[in-house]
């Protein structure tokens, strides 16, 4: 057991909180492993009939992984990352499967692992201060966590630019697009959970939804997603860059500047990855990822961009192309070798 992780059980509800608010609540190994016990010993209880999810503090729900630990295991060759990736990504589908209401107080960031721990679940929470991003490709990797499943379910363009850009969402713009399916305000959180734990909630969508309507307000007023965004429907990523370039746009021109200053490698496997996640199931996806995040080990710019990012943060990485059009086929195919055996799987 991890102090990293608390939990408690309040009447039906089952109460899980990441506890690690100096470190924006970044998961570990010990906070998946316990989080994956305590999924499947309340799925098993008859007395559970709902668990909800919470991050410690008031500035994220959770804002990724340990990404030094990857970078590190990589370097040294060792099975830490694999390790990690494996039971991250098993916990990932068994949220996805879980078949109790699932709720996810995605309040503050909300990036990377974080993701995966809310958006295969089956409410998501946001509050006024929800910020929303996967980041992945500003460090040399790509969107993992299932995020090659769920983005291109927002529609192929919306999915793409969130994929290839790490764009950030405020809490009306998650709404919008369908990463959060409900908005209740930052100071109501608490008095939600309490009445969800006084409440009879017996397994069911409509008892959790019972409560849920006296909280649940309209969301905050949000800059719209701009037309331009439909560039990102095109079928490659040199084509994405002609049509924001054509665009002319102040926000089309901002995209395709932050795409051109990331890893040109990273660029086109997350391409590829998205578009092929829109056709697979959610296993299938998940085999993919753990094969990705295995290949992105063997790469350049996975530690360099994690180099520049978080180690000497110079914020100048040397990537192994020059731009998106240098990256070839089989370069890229490279990445997608299947290398492991699927992510182990926590429910029949």
């Amino acid at each position: 057991m991890t102090t990293e992780i608390i939990s408690r059980v309040i009447g039906n509800l089952g109460h899980i909180t990441l506890n690690r608010p100096k470190a924006l609540n970044a998961l570990t190994y010990a906070m998946c492993e316990e989080i994956t016990r305590l999924l499947v010993a309340w799925k098993q209880d008859p007395k559970i009939g709902a668990v909800i999810m919470d991050g410690a503090g008031d500035r994220a729900f959770c804002a990724g992984g340990d990404v030094i630990l990857l970078h590190d295991s990589g370097k040294a060759g060792d099975k830490r990352a694999e390790n990690f990736w494996r039971i991250e990504y098993a916990l990932n589908e068994l949220i996805h499967r879980y078949s109790k209401p699932y709720i996810t107080l995605i309040d503050g960031f909300v990036m990377g692992g974080g993701v995966g721990l809310s958006v295969h679940g089956r409410l998501r929470i946001a509050g006024d201060d929800t910020v929303f991003a996967m980041p992945e490709t500003g460090i040399g990797y790509f969107p993992d966590v299932g995020g090659t499943f769920f983005l291109p379910r927002l529609g192929m363009d919306v999915g793409q630019w969130l994929g290839l850009t790490g764009a950030r969402l405020d809490a009306g713009q998650t709404c919008a697009v369908g990463v959060a399916n409900a908005y209740v305000p930052s100071d109501q959180h608490g008095a939600l959970i309490k009445a969800l734990g006084k409440a009879k909630l017996d397994g069911s969508d409509s008892s959790v939804a019972n409560v849920l309507m006296g909280f649940v307000k309209t969301p905050p007023a949000s800059e719209p997603i701009p037309e331009a965004v439909k560039a990102f429907d095109a079928k490659t990523v040199p084509a994405i860059l002609r049509e924001l370039d054509k665009d002319g746009s102040e926000w089309a021109a901002k995209q395709a500047k932050n795409i051109r200053r990331k890893s040109p490698l990273a660029m086109c496997v997350t391409f590829e990855a998205i578009r092929r996640g829109a056709k697979k199931n959610f296993k299938e996806v998940m085999t993919q990822e753990l094969d990705l995040s295995l290949g992105f080990l063997k790469t350049q710019d996975f530690y360099e961009g994690i180099r520049a990012q978080l180690i000497d943060k110079d914020r100048n990485p040397k990537w192994s192309h020059a731009d998106v059009n240098a990256v070839t086929e089989l370069q890229v195919q490279r990445v997608f070798r299947k290398t492991a055996k699927p992510p182990q799987q926590f429910l029949d």
